[in-house]
């Protein structure tokens, strides 16, 4: 029986097409996955059934209303794919915000819409890589308005979904570091009270549903404790606070899974990278994990299909 793993061909004039065609030419896979490219027919060699029309010229590097509609046209197809069961996963690769701006597509990137592609209210992001699992409680925020957007629901929510996962992944009690939103965790309400109001009572309440949830732990030694095996994932309060441990223990492989849907989708951990775009020089190491993460979920239980 096969496998099914639909590649979509993200923002064409980005780097998606190159890592997706080197990623899956980097090594013999199993003879039961088969790769369906999602795209313009000029672009990867789609067969017809997956081709998705693209009416503008592919120019490297340059941001497009075309390319983005084109990208999104290509999520769409996938998405559909997986729930009639014509795929087992979906990988994406990279889009441009600032090109679905130009195309009036108004999602913040591919997470919030699949999952408003797929019906889900529930669902989270989370990024991994070389033993590193980390989820995010807030997302595509500016700074300013993280701590107004931390909500007691939020955090419980981002912790439930880590442990679903984690389970998921095969580990029935995986322990779960909860980051503090403060410096020294707040330091006892001195430094701020949010670790106090918000995020003790939502890891209290993740414990009294049998979640294996530590914290507030200050973000500046959570990471290190992590590597150092005191836990099996991280949730983040914001973007960077754990994006940026993760791509500077895992740059060039880091995968983005995104938790809570009826599908399985995953994505390299990196953007669409237009100065490089065209020049073949693009690394598919974080495709290749990617796939290989869709691969091995595809073929496990997905705890939030109906």
């Amino acid at each position: 029986m096969s496998i099914r793993i639909g590649i979509t061909c993200g923002d064409v004039n980005g780097i998606g097409p190159e890592v997706a065609l080197k990623a899956i030419s980097s090594k013999p896979w199993k003879k039961e996955v088969e790769f369906i490219f999602v795209g313009p027919d000029p672009v990867n060699g789609c067969s017809e059934h997956w081709k998705i029309p693209f009416r503008g010229k592919i120019t490297p590097g340059k941001i497009t209303a075309e390319a983005s509609k084109t990208a999104v046209a290509a999520i769409e197809r996938a998405v559909r794919g997986c729930l009639d069961g014509e795929l087992d996963a979906m990988v994406t690769a990279p889009i441009c915000k600032e090109g679905l701006h130009l195309a009036g597509i108004h999602y913040p990137g591919h997470t919030e819409m699949i999952a408003e592609l797929t019906g889900t209210k529930r669902y989270g992001m989370m990024l991994m890589g070389k033993g590193l699992r980390v989820m995010l409680a807030t997302r595509h925020l500016p700074l300013c308005a993280v701590a107004d957007a931390l909500t007691k629901e939020n955090v419980l929510e981002a912790i439930e979904l880590t442990g679903e996962a984690l389970k998921w992944f095969g580990l029935k009690n995986g322990r779960i570091g909860v980051c503090g939103l403060n410096p020294h965790a707040g330091d006892g309400g001195a430094l701020g009270d949010e670790e106090v109001k918000i995020i003790t009572p939502a890891i209290e309440a993740a414990r009294a549903k049998d979640f294996n949830a530590v914290g507030p732990v200050p973000a500046d030694v959570i990471f290190f404790q992590t590597l150092e095996g005191q836990f099996d994932a991280v949730v983040a309060m914001y973007h960077d606070q754990g994006l940026g441990p993760l791509k500077m223990h895992a740059f060039d492989c880091g995968v983005n899974l995104t938790l809570g849907l009826p599908i399985v989708r995953t994505s390299p951990d990196h953007g669409t990278a237009f100065n490089i775009a065209g020049k073949g020089v693009a690394k598919p190491d974080s495709m290749i994990a990617a796939i290989e993460t869709a691969i091995q979920l595809a073929g496990v239980s997905n705890p939030w299909k109906k």
